[in-house]
């Protein structure tokens, strides 16, 4: 099975539940949102994984720890995280709101 064809984001289940899990550890995190082509599903084979944290209680300093934690996976991608709050960049924020999906959501 090819990297597109094992989900519409080329994220195999699994791995999307091991990201969710890393999130879950977090209640600070309200929601993760992907964004960027493997949200829009023009992602190719060694695509980024884009992700925007939204909670207001995150720091810069559990960022670092929850890219650690997402490290500890040993994911064949790299992931790129950033703090929704600390975005100041209106074009990304548009990006992120326009073709954002989320996967994960604090219950």
């Amino acid at each position: 099975m090819s990297e597109s064809s094992a989900h519409p984001f080329g994220l195999p289940p699994r791995v999307i539940e091991r990201l969710r899990g890393v999130f879950a550890g977090w209640p600070q995190i309200e929601r993760a949102v992907l964004y960027g082509s493997r949200a829009k599903g023009i992602h190719r084979n060694g695509s980024d994984i884009d992700l925007c944290l939204v909670g207001e209680q995150l720091r810069v300093s559990d960022l670092l720890k929850i890219n650690d934690e997402i490290d500890d996976l040993l994911l064949p991608w790299k992931v790129d995280l950033s703090l929704r709050h600390m975005i100041d960049n209106p074009d990304l924020l548009e990006h992120i709101g326009r073709v954002g999906v989320a996967l994960y959501e604090r219950s």
